[in-house]
């Protein structure tokens, strides 16, 4: 065993860059696009509110693997007419983001929600516009308390770049399938993934 990882130990290692790679930008993108629209869901009213409570419910209503699969052999039929085209790699970066930002605008709609309305009333009270209470209030406490449900939402991207493999997006899954079937070694592979996994 000990030998067989010592041979792919740089394969696997090359999957395993990719797949934090695609949890660093999923996460972090994510985050970005999902403050404003949390914050929109939240404090608007309107088409605008709509189109996030839309996209929210069809995200987390399917499958990742689902919506990996619509990115990448359904996009490129409405792409290729333009003469545009998707690799693999792209359509990962995409489904993770917008996957994860669906998710984080929902762990922080609960942190935003468990800030007390009295607090809101007093920055009124104070003459402080709607916008100055989200930034200097609402923002930094929302975000805070938003941070344990944001934590799991990291450790379950990271889990879920494996699906990544469906598409042959170049992560630690697809680099084990490919190794596993160059090697017939199907059982040590695969092991030795899980351990990886299980260490972060």
């Amino acid at each position: 065993m000990i030998e067989y990882f010592i041979v792919i130990a740089p394969a696997l290692a090359e999957g395993l860059v990719n797949t934090l790679l695609f949890t660093f930008v999923g996460m972090v993108v994510g985050f970005f696009f999902a403050v404003p629209l949390c914050l929109v869901d939240l404090y608007t009213h309107g088409i605008w509110k709509k189109i996030v409570h839309v996209y929210v419910e069809i995200i987390r209503g399917t499958p990742l693997l689902v919506q990996l699969y619509i990115l990448y052999y359904g996009l490129p039929k409405i792409l290729l007419p333009m003469g545009l085209s998707i690799s693999s790699f792209t359509a990962a970066y995409i489904g993770f983001i917008l996957n994860s930002a669906a998710y984080q605008i929902e762990y922080m709609k609960g942190g935003f929600k468990a800030i007390s309305n009295e607090q809101i009333e007093a920055a009124h009270s104070l003459g402080m516009s709607k916008v100055q209470t989200i930034i200097t209030i609402l923002l930094p406490q929302g975000l805070r308390f938003s941070i344990p449900a944001l934590s799991n939402e990291l450790i379950y991207l990271l889990k879920y770049t494996s699906l990544g493999f469906v598409i042959q997006a170049p992560e630690l899954m697809t680099k084990a399938k490919e190794l596993a079937s160059t090697h017939a070694k199907y059982m040590e592979t695969y092991l030795i993934v899980a351990f990886i996994y299980v260490g972060f």
